[in-house]
């Protein structure tokens, strides 16, 4: 029975330990898809991480944090596109740079806000499902947080959309043979900018969830270098969105 527990119990953990890599992997896979290397994504978590810490510390809404941490990431990801889309800075360049500055910016409004307390400030966190009453020895495993729940459905949704629509195709393209996807006709530069401002939403999600939902405060190493080992995860995942739940674990 012990050794039952211990399985559960180390499970659970994984589930939420996996959670913001699955978050920051399906966002690095839209950008790498789209022909597009985004090294900026350890800044763009770092940023979700504070401002969605920031808006709901200051709103007292979870979700309204949640909401600006997307927005954050958006304007990453177009951040990215314009540099290394539109004006054709190197991907690599553009890409720490992106998070040098993300991560700057960030340091200095959480001071500017919230001052040099030695003691990180605290909100009250997203609540974990209670699904199975506590008593149930699979409880550990099933009552975790929603946006856990969300990111596992959003495995196979990102395989949908990459694998079967039109948009996922022109992703495909755009990053396979942007030469021929643009003598077909295709946008390159709106299709990868649309496929970045996708990643970076799910990269600031995946940050965002250490604030909100696993620690409820912010700490300056907070993200831990999560970002870097969501563009290993990609490659270990073969750049295929059902692989990413089995590296995150």
């Amino acid at each position: 029975m012990d050794s039952v527990l211990f399985i559960v119990g180390l499970i659970a953990a994984m589930l939420r330990v996996a959670t913001p890599l699955i978050y920051g992997t399906l966002g690095e896979l839209f950008s790498e898809r789209a022909g597009v290397l985004n090294l900026g994504i350890e800044g763009t978590m770092f940023l979700g991480a504070f401002t969605g810490f920031a808006v709901a510390a200051t709103t007292g809404s979870l979700w309204l944090g949640l909401l600006g941490a997307i927005i954050a990431g958006i304007l990453a990801g177009l951040l990215m596109s314009l540099l290394s889309v539109r004006l054709g800075v190197n991907q690599h360049v553009a890409g720490l740079g992106i998070t040098l500055l993300a991560t700057g910016i960030s340091l200095f409004a959480f001071r500017v806000i919230f001052g040099e307390s030695k003691v990180p400030p605290a909100i009250e966190s997203f609540p974990m499902l209670q699904i199975l009453p506590d008593t149930n020895p699979l409880a550990p495993i099933t009552n975790q947080y929603l946006l856990t729940f969300i990111g596992i459905a959003l495995i196979p949704l990102v395989w949908w959309i990459i694998s079967k629509t039109r948009f996922g195709l022109q992703i495909r393209a755009v990053g396979e043979n942007p030469e021929a996807a643009d003598a077909a006709g295709l946008n390159v530069y709106a299709i990868r900018t649309r496929a970045l401002a996708i990643g970076g939403a799910l990269m600031a999600v995946g940050g965002a969830f250490l604030t909100l939902a696993q620690l409820g405060s912010f700490t300056f190493g907070i993200v831990a270098g999560r970002g870097w080992v969501c563009i290993a995860l990609i490659i270990f995942a073969n750049w295929h969105a059902v692989n990413v739940l089995w590296g995150a674990l």
